[in-house]
């Protein structure tokens, strides 16, 4: 079989190779890296294909067993292998639990120094961390935007100097986040 036949027969079951090989691997990615990968292969080794077998059968085949040894080597990579003494890894339950302390510890801290913060400034600081629009709050609190803009302006750097004070940062240095 000529090379230009071949690849005239390979383009006429382009539309049926795809379509099995969505119905495959039920993803249109991991489809068209299947007909890609079935498309070499058939080219590669045409030659090996004996003329007057089923064309089809023997495309099909092929994707067929592409997808299977994909389908195992994702098995095989998946598979954790123990070798801990008394298999440890394996009996752990791989349920880990991070200890939040630190994070929890410096929230209440935080908070603490919100509550500190004079009302004037709170107060507008508070709405907008818990979402309101700067308008929103000045329509809310009755005062001219530009006075929302600057308490909240004032509370975050009021809370900044608190937290380098409390921290004993220099300018410049920022809290290391585990």
């Amino acid at each position: 079989m000529s090379t230009l036949e071949f690849n005239n027969r390979f383009n006429s079951m382009a539309s049926l190779l795809n379509a099995f090989a969505y119905n495959l691997t039920k993803n249109v990615e991991d489809a068209r890296d299947l007909f890609q990968e079935t498309a070499y292969r058939a080219i590669t080794n045409k030659d090996k294909f004996r003329p007057g077998t089923n064309f089809k059968a023997w495309l099909f085949t092929i994707m067929k067993n592409i997808f299977i040894n994909n389908y195992r080597k994702k098995v095989k990579q998946n598979t954790i292998m123990d070798s801990t003494d008394n298999m440890f890894y394996i009996n752990s339950g791989g349920a880990t639990i991070s200890n939040r302390g630190d994070s929890n510890i410096m929230m209440q801290e935080l908070d603490r120094m919100i509550i500190e913060l004079d009302d004037s400034i709170r107060i507008p600081f508070m709405m907008h961390y818990q979402g309101f629009k700067y308008q929103e709050i000045a329509d809310e609190l009755e005062l001219p935007l530009g006075t929302i803009k600057s308490r909240i302006f004032f509370a975050r750097k009021e809370l900044k100097e608190k937290i380098h004070a409390r921290y004993d940062l220099k300018e410049g240095q920022k809290l290391l986040r585990s």
